[in-house]
Order: structure tokens, then sequence, then C-alpha cells
């Protein structure tokens, strides 16, 4: 009898997924969709995840994104840290917000697909530039790491960071709370190819990967242009680091008391492409992207 090529596969969906080799689709916008179906300017996205009226178009998204062909879905957690939830008077809320969008995400695409444990960034600079210390950054992280575990996600997936120090506290959050979760972790490039603060590409392909985690990236930002430089430049210092490509649908406009966003899902096909010959293994989408989007990538990577 013939082994099961399955059985030395790892146990964790995340790093199960990776190991099968090939290109990943990933989820797009959840902040953007929420404003367009109805989110209160002003209001907290992830307080949806705890409101019995609104729990259910949390977990539509999910589903929407898992039939466009995502194979990875990220929760409703990017501002939940209890950091950035004391802007609304939530902190104290933080595990619960955590915990529900987990298992929002989990009821949504069903026990074999990737559930991702978004974390954002505090909203507070770390000293020597703001008045948070390295350890207060970790521990919020790390609140928000446990309660996103113990809601059972596959991967601590951090994003759209401007600082290699809030990543680098970021991570140790993470390994803190759920030492056994595999993490991923992407920057967002906005400011003339470098992020906010200052780091470039390379540089944050170079310094996150000798932290250990499982994928590095680029995400958010201004567009595809802006994601492919910057999948180009980590790629050729880390030819071997698992890439994310998870970039905005462009630079939104306002139009009357909305946004557009001028990426056509054609387009954003087309970028998939590119994205994936410049090196990055997982992609997918950030602000501005739909299901329709996804679908249009997954079917241009051959995962439709």
């Amino acid at each position: 009898m013939s082994a099961d090529p399955t059985s030395a596969l790892p146990e964790n969906r995340f790093l199960r997924l990776l190991a099968a080799g090939g290109t990943i689709v990933a989820d797009g916008a959840m902040g953007t969709t929420v404003m367009r179906e109805g989110l209160e300017p002003g209001e907290a996205p992830e307080t949806w995840n705890v409101r019995a009226d609104r729990r259910d178009r949390i977990k539509a998204v999910h589903a929407g994104y898992l039939e466009a062909g995502a194979q990875i879905v990220l929760t409703n957690t990017f501002g939940a840290s209890p950091i950035r939830l004391e802007v609304h008077g939530l902190e104290d809320r933080a595990h619960e917000i955590n915990l529900a969008a987990a298992e929002l995400a989990r009821e949504a695409v069903g026990p074999d697909v990737v559930v991702a444990g978004s974390m954002g960034p505090v909203g507070a600079f770390l000293a020597p530039l703001g008045p948070l210390t390295p350890e207060e950054a970790t521990e919020a992280f790390a609140i928000q790491a446990a309660a996103l575990a113990a809601g059972g996600v596959d991967v601590l997936w951090i994003e759209t960071m401007a600082d290699l120090g809030e990543v680098t506290a970021a991570v140790a959050g993470a390994r803190r709370a759920a030492p056994d979760l595999p993490i991923v972790a992407t920057m967002t490039f906005d400011s003339h190819g470098r992020t906010m603060m200052g780091t470039w590409p390379k540089d944050a392909a170079a310094a996150i990967a000798a932290l250990g985690v499982a994928a590095v990236g680029a995400n958010c930002g201004t567009g595809p242009d802006e994601i492919e430089t910057a999948i180009e430049a980590m790629h050729g210092e880390s030819p071997r680091t698992v890439l994310v490509a998870k970039g905005n649908a462009g630079v939104p406009r306002f139009v009357g008391t909305g946004t557009v966003y001028d990426m056509t899902p054609e387009m954003g096909a087309a970028h998939a492409r590119r994205a994936r010959a410049l090196g990055a293994t997982i992609i997918g989408g950030c602000c501005g992207t739909t299901p329709a989007h996804i679908r249009a990538m997954a079917e241009a990577l051959g995962q439709g």
C-alpha cells in the first residue's frame, strides 16, 4: 500500500497551503466593503463583529470572497488592538471583538479554508517618536493575537505597517500569545516607494524575514504599480522568501458623497499575473477591491 502523500504536510491549514505549492489567492477589502454596506462615519468596522444586526453582513463579506475564489480570508480586526479601540472607548472589549471576528470568519468559510487574523497598526508612534513603548505595543498585539487564536485563526496576519519597530513588536506579541501559529507581516510603501517611516522594500524584506515569519510582503498603498515595484525589490533581496502582494485598487477619488477606485477587475487580473511573475506567491487585494476583482485575479492565476 502506498503512503498517503498528504501525511507529510503540516497540520496547520496555512502551512499546508504553502507546502502544496503554487500561487495562493487571498481576499479583498473589508473596510471599504462595509462602508458600502452602511458603516456610519466615525464608526469602527470592528464593532460589527459583536452587533447582532451586523454580524451576518460580515459573514456575507467573507462568503463573497470565498465564492470568488479566495483561499485565505482575513478577519474584520484590522483596527482591533486595545490601543486603537481606545479611540472608540472599546479597549476593554478587545478580546470579545477579536474572538467574535475569528468565529464569524470560520463560520462563513467552513473548516477547510484558511482564516487569517488581521492585526493592523495600533495608531500611535513608538518611542522615541511617540509615547508608546515597545513593550506596551507588544502587549497590545498579544491581547489581540490571543483572542484571534482562541477564535480559531490559522495564521496571524500583521499588515499595513510603516515602522519596522512596530512590526517587531507585533511579531513578539503574536509569538507571546500564540507561539504555535505562523505569522505573516506586510508593510505599505506609499511614500515615494518607501514606508512613511522611510523603509525601502528590500530592507523590509530582509529585516522581517530575519524575524522568522512565514511570509513577508506589501499591501495597501497607491495601487498595482507600487505593489509590483515593492515585490520586485523584495524578491531581489530575498528570493526564497514567500511574498504577499495585496494592494489597493488605485487611489480613491471622491465622487459625490462616496469614493471611487479606478482599477477594474480586468486590470486586477493583469496585475495579479505581473505580481506572480515578479515573485509573489500570495496575491489578493486591499482597499477598494471587491469579489469581482478577486474572481478575476483567481481566474487569471488559474485558481478560479
